[in-house]
């Protein structure tokens, strides 16, 4: 077999056909529905590839024409494609939601339902599908294991024995390991009674560096206390990064270091040892929020992106930041991609222009400033 050319991240995880809603309100009272392309892994990789990086997409689809169209989008966006497996005997999944935010608890109809501030429902139609088929088996492994980062997420885990099989072989350690970078992902609709979250705390420890919301630890492992109670919960990843929604997210980083030389931290966000891990939050600028959903994929997005870059830690978040707000501006998980200098413009404001920046819709097209 040939060896796959390198790539700066590869992206291993299901992706489906997702169909948006075409008005708000309950999926029986939706008359209608676009067709879009959803899937954490590869919302990751296109982010990345419009970012300029080399990414490729792992993953399998069915031989039918809803795979046809995630390869023909994913590839169009700039991904390499070419360790797809087609499945002639299993579809490529397929999903229905409302507008509004993932919940991270149960409590009422699709994964939506956690509590009144969340009104999203979700419906899969992806038990079978040909990514659930993912084993260490069926994957090219070479090709996996072929960027300098390997992104996963907590999704794969819960699609089937063989994917948390895969997920454990790819984190396992191994010499010329590339770096391990995991999304936590928690969906509540995946982990319902007897499958216990707890395995996802399992993989993250095996990784180097981990993306989790404070409200995800909390809902998945019972972590409360705040950003450093989860820090304290996983301590093993070289980085962990803390998100907590609209209010920013804090990184830490063991020993201090984060790659990027001395005097990378401060300057627009709270920077303070903590153990012996350099911890810098900061914030995130105002939305005019569109759709919640993808924004978690694009700020791992944003933060590879910089770091492949060689960029200050509180440049990482800032450009994470970025790109989240980037997918909150549209209605789908995709959204335009802002042009890198445009990013990196606005993530090196200082800290009273960034704590004033606000991003509407049409940002990643138009001059974003500061008021």
């Amino acid at each position: 077999m040939t060896s796959p050319p390198p790539a700066d991240v590869v992206c291993l995880g299901e992706s489906m056909v997702t169909f948006l809603p075409s008005r708000p309100g309950p999926l029986a009272d939706v008359p209608a529905f676009q067709r879009a392309i959803g899937g954490a892994e590869s919302n990751v990789a296109c982010a990345l590839a419009g970012a300029g990086h080399r990414a490729r997409w792992v993953s399998r689809v069915g031989a039918d024409g809803f795979g046809d169209h995630l390869l023909r989008t994913i590839t169009a966006a700039g991904v390499d494609t070419g360790a797809v497996e087609r499945d002639p005997d299993r579809p490529t999944g397929v999903y229905f939601r409302t507008d509004g935010e993932r919940a991270t608890s149960l409590g009422g109809p699709g994964e939506g339902a956690g509590g009144p501030a969340s009104t999203a429902e979700v419906v899969y139609y992806r038990a079978g599908s040909a990514a659930s088929a993912m084993a260490p088996d069926t994957v090219d492994l070479a090709a996996a294991r072929s960027g300098r980062v390997l992104h996963l997420t907590g999704i794969t885990a819960a699609l089937s024995a063989g994917c948390l099989a895969l997920s454990r072989t790819l984190t396992a350690p191994y010499e010329g390991r590339p770096l391990v970078s995991f999304d936590v992902n928690y969906r509540v609709a995946l982990w319902r009674p007897p499958a216990d979250p707890r395995v996802l705390l399992e993989l993250a420890r095996g990784c180097d560096l981990v993306f989790v919301g404070e409200d995800e630890a909390e809902a998945a492992w019972g972590v409360t206390g705040g950003a450093d109670a989860v820090r304290d919960a996983l301590p093993e990843p070289a980085t962990l990064v803390v998100k907590h929604g609209a209010a920013g997210a804090t990184a830490y980083v063991r020993g201090g270091g984060d790659g990027s030389g001395d005097g990378a931290y401060g300057d627009g966000g709270d920077d303070a040892p903590y153990g012996d891990d350099r911890r810098v939050r900061v914030p995130a600028p105002r939305v005019d929020v569109v759709a919640p959903v993808g924004a978690g994929d694009a700020f791992a997005a944003g933060y590879l992106s910089a770091a492949l870059r060689g960029l200050p830690l509180r440049d990482r978040l800032r450009h994470g930041h970025l790109l989240a707000a980037a997918a909150l501006t549209v209605p789908g998980d995709l959204a335009e991609p802002p042009a890198r200098a445009d990013v990196d413009r606005l993530a090196a404001l200082d800290h009273e222009a960034w704590g004033t920046l606000r991003l509407a819709p049409g940002w990643t097209t138009e001059k974003a400033t500061a008021p």
